[in-house]
């Protein structure tokens, strides 16, 4: 859908959404089929930890962070986990920003890495360990990772 300046604004349309409109359609449907939750690189990081014997929760909501969810959590060791995709968390190897409405993905993109830190911030003052993992990284490391770090929270002795 294309709209004008003059016509987007006769009709009262902000700015910030006649940017949205601008959006081809075969975009446009390609963002909507994203998904939220479930990734296949989430699932396989999920498959490999349950297969070690790890028990933990989905989609978890994060205390305190309203509208925030953790891809993985293991609230007894207060160890959230984030697998985050290559482009709407800036991924330095493999992130892109798309051509059309350049600014704009620009923004949308910073602000959510922006959130990402901020989450991580509020989450490690509160005393729970943070890993984030790039839906590229191979899912057997990953898992090692994971384990790692709750290996050494249990070894710790600072949570049980």
């Amino acid at each position: 859908m294309e709209t004008n300046d003059s016509t987007a604004e006769a009709t009262g349309i902000p700015a910030s959404l006649r940017r949205i409109l601008e959006t081809s359609p075969t975009t446009s449907a390609r963002m909507s089929r994203q998904a939220r939750r479930d990734t296949k690189p989430e699932i396989e990081l999920r498959r490999r930890l349950h297969r070690l014997g790890y028990r933990y929760r989905v989609n978890y909501p994060l205390p305190g962070l309203p509208r925030r969810r953790a891809d993985i959590t293991f609230t007894g060791r207060h160890v959230v986990v984030f697998v985050d995709g290559c482009f709407w968390h800036g991924c330095p190897e493999h992130g892109t920003s798309p051509r059309n409405n350049g600014a704009w993905w620009a923004e949308k993109l910073r602000k959510n890495v922006d959130r990402d830190r901020e989450t991580d911030a509020y989450l490690r003052d509160a005393g729970w360990t943070v890993l984030r993992i790039w839906e590229h990284e191979d899912p057997d490391v990953a898992a090692q990772r994971v384990v790692g770090v709750l290996t050494t929270e249990r070894n710790s002795g600072d949570r049980t």
